[in-house]
């Protein structure tokens, strides 16, 4: 049964719900939003020639890496225009930050879609050629992704922002998605060195410096994702760790949606406090990938103590949500009360 008489719930929808995708009807930041479209349509170009394009590498198609890049860089560039839309101080800093982020982005994915047309390798390429020379100039300042997405996260402690559901969001979401990309960092930390040739899409001989996997530097891929099936693949902690922004917006929508029926979810300190706990068990289970993948254990194999620690992960958010609940329930039984005592 809904808390809310029908007459008002138009009202409460009309106020709630935009609260966690504007604020004050400010833009998004257009460069970044020019870098998720474009990812967008590389992500929509790659996944329609992988039919057509047989060329392999290492078993997948030459289109899999852009069509991942695209779709992260999609996802992600989106989620950050939209943070930075309800930047109430230093916004000007912000929105330069936000810039620098988006043209290294831009050339970052570039040469991996480059290189993935010409049906080479990007990563761990150890070739002289010209293209390969780019790529990996381009990839000299990756790092600058990694410290802008900091430099905006500290910008975000600075800010008042009203709703705190969207603020829980906007923390726990770039506290991830750091963790995520550092987790990138780490692959190059403990890939496995070894002196090796792989044939491209074109039968040329390259030879790689490393591979992404722990345990087995190759690995055979999942379907789409790439991710190793016979070792540890940080790949996993990465994705996990730099979309969990996505996951959170996705849940104070629905948390804002839900409002408009349910009296005890209108106090944004209760949805804050959902999203809080939920961002814990998410932070968890990225670890627990971190772990899993550099004991050299596949994703699709957890062992009993990895199934464990998910377990445990899941548990406690579940706990944290459920007890937010039943306080916020109580909180708005014991309000009710007073008022029909008033009333009396």
């Amino acid at each position: 049964m809904n808390d809310t008489p029908s007459s008002v719930r138009g009202t409460v929808a009309d106020r709630v719900a935009p609260a966690a995708l504007t604020h004050g009807g400010r833009r998004w930041h257009r460069p970044l939003v020019a870098l998720g479209i474009f990812g967008g349509l590389v992500a929509v170009v790659s996944l329609a020639a992988m039919p057509f394009d047989d060329r392999t590498l290492l078993g997948d198609s030459v289109w899999s890496k852009p069509f991942k890049f695209g779709f992260a860089f999609f996802a992600y560039a989106l989620s950050l225009a939209w943070l930075l839309s309800h930047m109430t101080r230093l916004r000007r800093t912000g929105w330069v930050i936000g810039t620098v982020f988006a043209v290294v982005s831009f050339v970052d994915f570039g040469v991996v879609v480059a290189a993935g047309a010409a049906g080479t390798f990007s990563h761990f390429n150890g070739t002289d050629t010209t293209l390969n020379q780019v790529v990996q100039a381009a990839f000299d300042f990756v790092p600058l992704l990694f410290l802008t997405n900091a430099a905006i996260g500290i910008l975000v402690l600075l800010q008042r922002i009203g709703d705190r559901a969207v603020t829980t969001v906007i923390r726990w979401g770039l506290l991830l998605s750091s963790l995520g990309m550092f987790a990138a960092f780490f692959i190059l930390a403990v890939a496995e060195q070894n002196d090796r040739t792989r044939l491209d899409a074109n039968g040329n001989e390259i030879p790689l410096s490393a591979g992404h996997g722990v345990g087995d530097p190759d690995g055979n891929g999942m379907f789409l994702t790439g991710w190793s099936t016979t070792g540890g693949d940080l790949r996993v902690s990465h994705f996990i760790g730099l979309h969990g922004i996505q996951v959170l917006i996705g849940l104070a929508m629905l948390l804002s949606l839900l409002a408009a029926h349910r009296t005890w979810l209108r106090d944004d300190r209760v949805r804050g406090g959902i999203v809080r706990w939920f961002a814990i068990g998410y932070l968890g289970i990225f670890a627990t990938t971190v772990w899993q993948a550099l004991r050299g254990q596949s994703f699709t194999t957890p062992d009993t103590a990895t199934l464990a620690a998910f377990a445990a992960a899941i548990l406690l958010a579940a706990t944290g949500i459920a007890l937010t609940i039943v306080r916020a329930r109580r909180a708005q039984a014991l309000r009710r009360s007073r008022s029909r005592g008033d009333g009396g």
